[in-house]
């Protein structure tokens, strides 16, 4: 409606709203708001002036979004979790005949045939594993971790799985505080995280791991409702691949989701990554763009002493 048609509307009803409108701020952005409008009256009931009332719904949509997310997880993680047990059985079915065919004397094209199919079902009971971890009903033990001890002991193995192009980097802070973590996990987190560095630079790079105390302030839990203020330890895996487009990003953590050619990824590696992370009572964040690399944050509470 034009500025008259409301105004006489206010007139008329003596308040208008709420409503959703999107309005210009002096920046040029937009932003979306929930208006209210109402007459002031003077003593003789005419119109002396008016007044708005503006609420910036950003942080409203946000938290909308992120419980929407939320919701989303939870309901595919409980999907999840119930194939995966009925799988897992059937896979444990499969295993037991295996072995007792290896253990007969049997040619060698069935020799080639069951290693075949044991190979294949281990495979198999590896995404299992996965499904269970993100849905969380994989059995953890939580105790207290140096994460610099975790990254000192799964080193080696990173270098493995990186090209010799690649330059592994550590900045590990001093006296690093302990937290409340599966430490076989953590590995498979990190892991994980390298082999997506890896992936995204064919061409070479430097993946960097940093730990670092840090204080999550109530600043940042207000756009991250998930995290309770207070003192966390940080891991961070910084590469100079060619980042994350946007899109992609706002869908990184979804299970099934991945940005590689098929055969080469099941999209379940950064979903189980931030249901082991949240499964520890942290927190994990990703910044990207394209061209300028990919850093991952994981956040985890400080064991207070």
């Amino acid at each position: 409606a034009s500025y008259v048609a409301r105004k006489a509307l206010i007139d008329e009803k003596g308040s208008i709203g709420p409503s959703e409108l999107t309005r210009l701020r002096k920046d040029g952005t937009t932003v979306d708001v929930l208006a209210t409008a109402g007459v002031v009256r003077d003593a003789d009931g005419a119109p002396a002036g008016y007044i708005g009332v503006f609420t910036d719904l950003t942080q409203h949509r946000l938290l909308e979004a992120q419980l929407r997310q939320s919701q989303k997880m939870e309901a595919v993680g409980r999907l999840a979790g119930g194939l995966a047990h009925d799988f897992n059985n059937m896979l444990t079915v499969i295993t037991s005949y295996v072995e007792i065919l290896q253990s007969q004397h049997r040619s060698d094209t069935d020799t080639d045939d069951l290693a075949q199919i044991a190979s294949a079902t281990s495979r198999a009971a590896l995404l299992t594993r996965q499904l269970l971890t993100f849905s969380r009903k994989q059995a953890v033990t939580l105790s207290e971790v140096n994460l610099n001890d975790v990254v000192a002991r799964i080193e080696p193995m990173l270098q493995r799985v990186s090209s010799e192009s690649i330059v592994l980097r550590t900045s590990l802070a001093p006296h690093l505080d302990v937290v409340l973590a599966d430490a076989a996990q953590l590995e498979q987190v990190i892991l994980n995280l390298a082999v997506n560095a890896a992936d995204a630079m064919p061409d070479g790079g430097t993946l960097l791991l940093e730990s670092a105390h840090v204080e999550l302030d109530d600043d940042y839990a207000l756009t991250h409702p998930e995290v309770t203020p207070g003192p966390y330890v940080l891991l961070a895996a910084s590469d100079t691949g060619f980042g994350m487009s946007e899109s992609t990003l706002s869908k990184v953590f979804e299970p099934f989701f991945t940005t590689k050619e098929p055969g080469r990824g099941t999209g379940l590696g950064l979903a189980t990554a931030y249901a082991i992370v949240h499964q520890a009572a942290g927190h994990i964040s990703v910044d990207s763009e394209v061209g300028s690399g990919t850093t991952f944050r994981i956040y985890l509470p400080k064991v207070r002493s």
